[in-house]
């Protein structure tokens, strides 16, 4: 019986903490596995049921308990199902010349497979391959891609922050930034489709809260509320994706979609999650992919494994601006405006540090 007792106050623990929003590695990583702890929350909640006395007042106590952290997590992670409306609409058939299809890939660096990513490209044919923690080996085997998607940004790195850019369709005012650490790059560009439009593209892969990184996610968090200001100080259409490092389902993603105004394709679609590859059990949503209401989607997948610990995530776009207007996201309120600035504050960042092409 102390088992069940010990149990419910580990998931009371694991779900309270990070409501401290405390920057610790340790209390934001509890954001991470919130599937796994609903799992658990759910488990625990049969257990206590079976096994505790349901005639006495205090069972129904140490069940409650674990009912609300179980309905907590699912509030987080249940968007991120076919059970929840969509936040993007579903694309229309055609219209071709506006179409959008971006490759997204956390290579791991020590990484030899580059055939197998390769093979993807051949594949699927996406207009934009974007690789993450590539260094100059990398550089070396994806610069045959060059032939068929001319338009390039390369910065071959081996502190596992490396960032490359191959593109079908022209890039212009193309920027490699370093945003908040110096040895963390992002990369900015304007992109103009087939149909003449131009769309303003964000690659991100900031670093993340962990005792081998950063001992708190608050460099992670800066980059992350610099880049959403300067986006929604804009009505330019805009995509924005790479390893966030951050899941879908925890605070700073999701202030980072009320600052921004940004939508989320995955929301009643799916999780799509990314990482770990290597553990069935042990995945969320890492890379992402969000833009703004200029676009609806055609499909979202994440593909087969090139033998790094992500999953390569593929997205279809099409540029809708009108009928995307009717597509709305989540708003951002005083306190969201308050903490994002104490964010700035505590890295000594401003919105003026992000380029803006095509502005």
């Amino acid at each position: 019986m102390w088992m069940i007792y010990l149990a419910t106050l580990l998931i009371a623990m694991v779900t309270l903490l990070p409501l401290s929003r405390s920057a610790h590695w340790m209390i934001r990583g509890l954001d991470f596995p919130r599937l796994q702890f609903a799992v658990f929350a759910a488990l625990l909640l049969m257990a206590q049921c079976v096994w505790l006395d349901l005639e006495q007042a205090t069972s129904w106590g140490w069940i409650a308990v674990v009912t609300l952290c179980l309905s907590y997590q699912l509030w987080w992670i249940l968007p991120y199902t076919r059970f929840w409306t969509r936040e993007v609409r579903t694309a229309q058939s055609g219209q071709s010349e506006r179409q959008l299809s971006i490759m997204t890939s956390n290579v791991l660096t020590p990484n030899r497979n580059s055939e197998a990513l390769l093979s993807l490209v051949k594949q699927h044919q996406p207009d934009v391959l974007v690789t993450l923690e590539s260094d100059q080996w990398w550089q070396d085997q994806l610069d045959v891609l060059e032939d068929s998607m001319p338009y390039t940004m390369k910065c071959p790195l081996d502190n596992l922050y490396g960032m490359h850019v191959y593109s079908r369709l022209p890039l212009e005012d193309a920027e490699t930034a370093f945003l908040v650490e110096d040895n963390v790059p992002s990369m900015h560009a304007q992109m103009t489709l087939r149909s003449g439009d131009s769309v303003r593209i964000h690659f991100l892969h900031p670093a993340p809260p962990s005792p081998t990184e950063n001992p708190e996610s608050s460099e992670r968090d800066a980059e992350l509320v610099m880049v959403a200001r300067s986006i929604a100080d804009s009505d330019q259409p805009m995509i924005l994706t790479g390893d966030l490092n951050d899941v879908a389902w925890s605070p700073t993603t999701r202030l980072f979609r009320k600052l921004s105004g940004m939508l989320d394709p995955r929301i009643g679609r799916g999780m799509f999650n990314t990482f770990h590859a290597d553990y069935p059990f042990c995945r969320w949503p890492l890379d992402h992919l969000f833009h703004t209401e200029h676009f609806s989607v055609s499909s979202i997948e994440r593909l087969p494994t090139i033998g790094s610990d992500h999953f390569p995530l593929l997205a279809n776009l099409v540029f809708t601006p009108i009928k995307g207007r009717k597509q709305d996201g989540i708003e951002a309120d005083q306190d969201d405006r308050s903490w994002a600035q104490s964010i700035l504050d505590e890295q000594n960042v401003t919105v003026a540090d992000v380029p803006k092409p095509g502005h």
